[in-house]
């Protein structure tokens, strides 16, 4: 583990640990308020994401964006951050081998930033975090407490772009984030 954020994003400058640095124009390390009360977890970065190293800035993060902002939610409040930081082929789910080793990379940027709430976006944040146990489908919209961390698994937004109906539930779930936020008195 790494003591300081320096530390942290020197480690990853280089990264070879899995086959998808082959790929990769730029490593999508996070982004966000270091500091935050809330952390959004997605799969891992889309073309957009990796021309500009930036996670969540696709047609999947302009959806987003404009659901937080619907709802008065500051991305610039948020931590947001993925699974794997290096773009899978043809936006391809991350294969387990390659999860698991950059989780060690998420897992220190957690005990960085210290969030009282962590949303997942998608079954693949979900499995990587809690377990493949979890299933997206029954797990989506329900609070889950782990080690004195709330997790809210939601659809992630690219599943949007292929299911109209999800954006409902999409927007519930996030309006559920922001109330829960409220509630607990977090910076969101």
């Amino acid at each position: 583990m790494f003591e300081t954020w320096e530390e942290l994003e020197k480690s990853i400058i280089d990264c070879k640990k899995c086959k998808l640095c082959a790929g990769r124009t730029n490593i999508v390390f996070g982004t966000g308020n270091k500091n935050a009360d809330v952390m959004f977890i997605g799969e891992g970065p889309g073309a957009d994401e990796d021309k500009q190293g930036e996670p969540f800035v696709g047609k999947a993060g302009i959806l987003m964006n404009n659901a937080l902002a619907g709802l008065e939610i500051k991305r610039e409040n948020l931590y947001i951050a993925n699974i794997v930081k290096c773009r899978p082929p043809q936006n391809r789910v991350p294969e387990k081998e390659e999860a698991t080793v950059c989780l060690d990379y998420l897992r220190n940027q957690v005990v960085l930033i210290k969030p009282k709430m962590i949303v997942l976006l998608g079954s693949t944040a979900l499995k990587n975090i809690l377990g493949d146990e979890y299933k997206i489908t029954a797990s989506r919209g329900k609070w889950i407490e782990n080690k004195e961390i709330l997790y809210f698994p939601t659809w992630h937004p690219a599943a949007l772009l292929r299911d109209e109906n999800k954006k409902i539930e999409f927007w519930k779930d996030l309006k559920e984030v922001k109330n829960k936020a409220k509630e607990m008195e977090l910076s969101i």
